[in-house]
């Protein structure tokens, strides 16, 4: 946003230095990028008066004139404009002078044998916007022409200073002259001078369908002003200043009216030239013909500015007679555009929702100055109002009269004020700090200044204030929070002592990220590298057992790749496993820990998971493997997960798990904890390693992470027990059982540990056999136990009858039988 300090100073009395008003905006929150002084685009540029217009004696196309600047003599200058004539007022760029827009120094010098000192100027070698093809004749651009010898430079407006701020998301206000205004009266207590409000225009209801009245509510508003017997022409001079020193140029001055609007109120306007819309239906005007839809696939549509486009349905136009006249809130048609001939107009004003013009304007690739203000959201109110200002400017500039309004909008009820608490506010921002250093509440006048300053009207109460925020502010203005934030920024956050908590309560991790950060320490210590994903992916994966309904779409989504949130991390582990052998690596071992989102999912949407994939052979481990990869088998991988997660001392058990869509049939495992499934381990299926162009001898785990934390951070579980050193032998024994194929060994120990107390010491899986030697669908499972008391050496009586208590429990339970 280009703001002129003049024009600045003409809504706000505020009379600081530009170099003071831009620190105390950037401060606020509106960074001042730039400050430029036009001043220094006509220095050493004066009034001048050509006495005398010869021909140049060596050149058809020259002009030798003698130019009267004030000065004691007049100038001899070399000119080769075709409009140079006698008696008529220029602009003479002196010897000396520097035009930064066309960059030249003006130096004495000689053309074809004849001496020049000084240059006359056109428009454009000032910077300014130039319709002719030579030097500005001011008896033709100025209303009077000043004396010969004046400066310039404030004739055409270059005695101003330019401020360009960057402007945020939350703060669309800040695009238009008065939001600016507001903000510095309310940083500087300056007096507001707002240019009084337009005759409100009487309108009737737009005549069109229920379907279109429905799309119009999608935005808000729309409306058609009719007005005629205007005429088109060049802008006054004040106006034409005003669009270029905010960077915009000149066209006509129904065009500069509605360009002015926009900046003074920051709504955007579109003007219609309704005698070429007529031609659009059999000659007939007819606000029923109007509609917003929809652009066709492939339906053409040429922009004001002269560029061929080809629509699509991302496209939201507004149409007259089915023909598209305007891509809504972006920019107009040219079919429809106004011209020099134009005698009559409908003038739109309208709102449109933010994401269907964010839209339009990228399906085209489009950035106009209505859409980004458009895209950041405009205040309903504003709409009409803005209207009536152009109204007005075109009665008053253009000669119009007043034809009618035709509006659609929808109804909303009004906004409850917002309640600030005194209380809140004080606790919140504590007191300032005064110029003799004490520190004092901030006082009641002053918070209500600062509110009144941007608009805002309150009522008093006994504990604070009802306010009512303004149609400009209500896009960022909507909690008491949002209050207490706009008077610490106005007032000024280096203006607020500083204290620190008292009491200071020490800080520190929780027992939970405690846990995370010790589980990805110790998943790092097993070889596998941490990797981080983008959160975000397609509407649709191509994944075994993928559901794309489960996935949660963003509102307003930049592409199609990233428009929702991902349910799963193991797709971009597999892809980036296939990234990293195709670059030539040997294997890949990661896993990440992230958010994942399930819209089906019943309370939160989103949780926590712990991923990963070992892929291949790793590379500090060829030298055990004579320097040939060597991927591991499953138990092998296994165990890497295994090394992790025992050491946060949780209780693991592995089911079969037969049935994943990921993972191969047989070589699978549900991992369980505390009786909880909590996620899978185990080889990826054959087709799904095919896909991804993987190794077969290729991993994959998922583990829900919030109930695996909360399992490890159970109390006492991280913490050391002492035990003696045993003072007694111990007793082995080996147990050497025939049981179901499908029986899983962490049943077995289970069942052995709960039989064999208090004497069980410890038991271990040693040997597992499935063959010849043992019936069809059994398997022998050998374990090794001991058994020890911590006080005296156990008998074998005793031994044998602990040992035989755990072989019938085994029996009992499972139909385990002694392997002979």
């Amino acid at each position: 946003m280009q703001v002129s300090l003049q024009w600045l100073r003409e809504l706000v009395a505020c009379d600081l230095a530009p170099d003071v008003l831009a620190e105390k905006l950037s401060i606020a929150g509106f960074e001042v990028e730039e400050i430029t002084d036009l001043a220094a685009r006509a220095a050493g540029v004066v009034v001048g008066f050509v006495e005398q217009r010869e021909p140049h004696p060596d050149a058809n196309k020259l002009s030798v004139c003698t130019v009267s600047v004030g000065a004691e003599a007049p100038l001899q200058i070399v000119c080769g404009a075709k409009n140079v004539r006698a008696g008529i007022h220029v602009a003479v760029a002196t010897v000396g002078a520097y035009l930064p827009a066309v960059d030249l120094k003006i130096k004495p010098a000689e053309l074809r044998g004849v001496a020049s000192s000084g240059m006359i100027c056109s428009l454009s070698e000032l910077g300014l916007a130039d319709s002719s093809d030579g030097i500005v004749v001011l008896e033709e651009a100025l209303e009077s022409v000043p004396a010969i010898g004046s400066p310039v430079g404030p004739l055409f407006g270059l005695d101003d200073q330019v401020l360009e701020l960057a402007i945020t998301a939350n703060r669309p206000d800040g695009l238009s002259m008065l939001g600016i205004a507001r903000e510095v009266a309310a940083l500087t207590g300056a007096t507001l001078n707002l240019p009084s409000a337009a005759p409100v225009v009487s309108s009737e209801a737009l005549p069109v369908g229920a379907d279109v009245q429905d799309r119009i509510e999608d935005g808000g508003l729309f409306s058609l002003t009719a007005l005629s017997g205007l005429k088109v022409g060049p802008s006054p001079r004040w106006l034409q200043s005003r669009l270029e020193r905010a960077g915009l140029r000149p066209i006509n001055n129904v065009v500069d009216i509605t360009n002015l609007v926009m900046l003074e109120q920051g709504q955007p306007l579109h003007a219609f030239d309704a005698d070429r819309l007529a031609q659009l239906s059999e000659g007939r005007l007819d606000p029923a013909a109007i509609d917003l839809r929809a652009g066709r696939p492939g339906e053409a549509f040429t922009t004001l500015d002269g560029s061929d486009h080809s629509l699509s349905e991302d496209a939201w136009v507004v149409s007259y007679a089915d023909h598209a006249i305007a891509l809504a809130g972006v920019m107009g048609g040219d079919a429809s555009a106004v011209q020099q001939k134009t005698t009559s107009i409908w003038l739109e004003a309208a709102m449109f929702a933010p994401q269907t013009v964010r839209k339009s304007a990228r399906s085209l690739g489009l950035r106009t100055d209505a859409s980004s203000r458009f895209e950041k959201g405009l205040p309903l109110e504003v709409t009409l109002s803005a209207a009536d200002r152009a109204v007005a400017l075109l009665q008053e500039i253009c000669g119009a009269q007043l034809d009618g309004r035709w509006l659609h909008q929808r109804v909303e009820g009004a906004k409850p004020p917002l309640e600030l608490r005194r209380d809140a506010l004080h606790n919140l921002l504590g007191p300032v700090v005064t110029a003799d250093g004490e520190e004092i509440d901030l006082e009641d006048a002053e918070i209500e200044r600062i509110l009144e300053a941007l608009g805002c009207s309150l009522q008093a109460g006994e504990e604070g204030w009802l306010v009512q925020v303004p149609p400009a502010r209500a896009m960022d203005l909507q909690r008491e929070v949002d209050l207490i934030e706009e008077v610490a920024r106005l007032v000024g956050y280096d203006r607020f002592a500083s204290h620190l908590p008292d009491p200071i309560a020490p800080g520190g991790l929780t027992p939970l990220q405690e846990a995370e950060r010790r589980l990805r320490r110790l998943l790092a210590s097993a070889g596998l590298q941490e990797v981080c994903s983008l959160s975000l992916g397609p509407a649709e994966v191509d994944r075994p057992g993928a559901d794309p309904s489960r996935r949660v779409a963003l509102a307003n989504p930049l592409l199609a790749d990233y428009s929702h949130l991902r349910d799963s991390l193991v797709d971009d582990l597999l892809s980036a496993a296939q990234r990293n052998l195709k670059a030539g690596r040997g294997g890949f071992w990661a896993f990440e820990i992230g958010n994942v989102f399930d819209a089906k999912a019943q309370g939160s949407p989103q949780s926590q998971h712990l991923a990963g994939v070992i892929c291949g052979s790793r590379q500090a481990e060829l030298w055990s493997q004579s320097g040939k990869p060597q991927a591991p088998d499953y138990f092998s991988a296994r165990g890497v997960l295994q090394s992790a997660l025992a050491a946060l001392k949780l209780p693991l058990e592995d089911r079969r798990l037969s049935d994943h869509p990921l993972l191969h049939p047989g070589r699978a495992a549900q991992i369980v904890v505390e009786g909880r499934p909590l996620g899978y381990f185990g080889q990826i299926h054959p087709a799904l390693a095919e896909q991804f162009d993987l190794p077969a001898t290729t991993y994959l785990f998922q583990l829900e992470v919030g109930a695996l934390l909360s399992a490890a951070t159970r109390r006492n579980r991280w913490q050391p027990s002492f035990a003696p050193f045993a003072t007694v032998p111990a007793s082995e024994r080996d147990l050497a059982l025939v049981v179901p194929t499908d029986t899983a060994s962490a049943q077995l120990l289970n069942a052995i540990r709960k039989a064999g107390k208090p004497l069980l010491e410890q038991a271990e899986l040693v040997d597992r056999y499935d063959g010849e030697q043992v019936a069809q669908g059994s398997c022998s499972q050998a374990f090794r136990l001991r058994y020890r008391d911590p006080k005296r050496t156990l008998k074998d009586t005793e031994v044998d009858e602990a040992h035989e208590k755990i072989r019938a429990a085994l029996e009992k339970q499972f139909g385990a039988q002694l392997r002979g």
